[in-house]
């Protein structure tokens, strides 16, 4: 089954010590479209491209960037124009889609971030696909039902299924957000992204970053009162089924409706990215862009259509 396969790539990732501190460092798919995978040395410069749902110009984005940027990678930015938060994998279908070139290095696109991903891909990038496509760091958590519906999630997967490596980073967890230790906590969460980029070079030698159709959805949690704490280590994890949060329709009367959301805390299950990040844990969650659940449940779904017919 993947999840078996997936747990121990991730497994052997997180295997040695050096990728669990986030102290702050020292200063089955398509191929991608109209390319292959680039061949390169185990030392070689990664070229990145960088997305989020925030925004091309936001805090998150902007602070990986400068991290992965001065850690000797070639970082593009194809993000976003304005805020896609929730857009999930959804594509544009209109026939235009205007984009800016602002500065050297930054493309902004107006849609979301697979729209970004799918542009960069084919116009930033040339058809040369980039060794990987990092989309983060978002401002708030990515876990339980949150990751289903996220659109930074979704720049990650639109990665993956064209066959290029990708990882989702997020900073924060099922709480009401404090702005200020939100964004106190993405620097730990940068350096430990430049960790984690690291060892998946490490690890891959000249072959890609990731198995093909593997991807990881990174939490960092947000510790100390003020956020700049240290994570107490990395949890391989899967996505909690938990909500997360709970939305609430009250009629105007006026053919509108007032829409709130809360939080809604539940039991995390054991093992999920809900419970990793509670305890002050990164939570490292592989994930895949299809829909394939396992060979169990293939089975259970055999079962309950057998002697069906139309």
């Amino acid at each position: 089954m993947r999840s078996k396969r997936v747990l121990s790539l991730t497994a052997l990732l997180l295997s040695a010590p050096a990728l669990v501190g986030t102290a702050p460092a020292s200063a089955a798919p398509q191929a991608a479209p109209h390319s292959a995978l680039p061949d390169r040395s185990a030392t070689a410069t990664l070229r990145i491209l960088l997305t989020n749902d925030d925004g091309y110009d936001a805090p998150g984005i902007r602070l990986l960037f400068r991290r992965l940027t001065a850690a000797g990678h070639d970082v593009t930015i194809v993000a976003p124009l304005t805020n896609q938060s929730g857009a999930g994998t959804r594509l544009s279908s209109g026939s235009t889609v205007t984009v800016r070139h602002p500065e050297a290095k930054v493309w902004a696109v107006d849609g979301t971030p697979g729209d970004s991903v799918s542009f960069g891909l084919a116009e930033v990038f040339g058809g040369r696909a980039p060794d990987l496509v990092v989309s983060g760091t978002n401002f708030g958590p990515n876990v339980a039902a949150l990751a289903t519906h996220s659109g930074t999630v979704g720049g990650a997967v639109a990665a993956l299924e064209r066959g290029v490596p990708a990882i989702a980073v997020s900073t924060g967890e099922l709480a009401v957000p404090v702005p200020e230790q939100i964004l106190n906590a993405m620097r730990p969460t940068a350096e430990f992204t430049v960790k984690l980029v690291e060892r998946l070079r490490g690890r891959a030698g000249r072959g890609p970053l990731l198995p093909p159709g593997v991807g990881l959805n990174v939490n960092h949690p947000v510790v100390g009162a003020d956020g700049q704490g240290t994570a107490r280590g990395v949890s391989v994890t899967t996505q909690d089924p938990q909500p997360g949060l709970a939305v609430d329709y009250t009629d105007s009367g006026d053919g509108t409706w007032k829409v709130e959301v809360s939080v809604v805390p539940s039991p995390a299950q054991r093992g999920g990215d809900v419970e990793a990040v509670g305890a002050d844990r990164i939570s490292l969650t592989p994930i895949a862009p299809d829909w394939n659940t396992g060979a169990a449940d293939f089975v259970t779904a055999a079962v309950l259509v057998a002697g069906l017919r139309p």
